[in-house]
């Protein structure tokens, strides 16, 4: 799993820094000023969480792969791609119904840091 949260943390980071330029260079003025600042907000949330998951891949190095570990950084990963994608779709013009996609994604960030903090609650090595 380390490897795939790696190679996720590398898929995540290039297409975080893709997005914000892309945000700031070709969005501003084509696009509602709310709608930009959400976009802008997914492109932060997905950053942040890129080095979350990399905190998780660095763990695993040292823990081993732990079920705890796993399931953080699957949550952060599903986090990333819900919520930080549905600002994107919603402020590119995609429907309405992913409004309520994006506070999913923001539990399942919650969720990632609260099994990480059991992680390391509960490590022992």
């Amino acid at each position: 799993m380390a490897k795939l949260y790696l190679l996720l943390c590398a898929l995540f980071g290039a297409s975080g820094v893709a997005l914000g330029a892309f945000g700031a260079h070709g969005l501003r003025g084509k696009v509602a000023e709310n709608l930009l600042e959400a976009y802008k907000t997914g492109v932060q949330y997905q950053m942040i969480h890129v080095l979350a998951l990399f905190g998780v891949v660095l763990l695993m190095q040292n823990w081993g792969n732990r079920l705890s570990l796993t399931l953080s950084g699957a949550l952060f990963t599903l986090g990333i791609i819900f919520f930080s994608g549905s600002l994107y779709a919603l402020a590119l013009g995609g429907p309405r119904w992913l409004g309520p996609i994006t506070p999913l994604g923001g539990l399942m960030m919650i969720a990632g840091w609260v099994v990480l903090f059991f992680a390391a609650f509960n490590f022992s090595k």
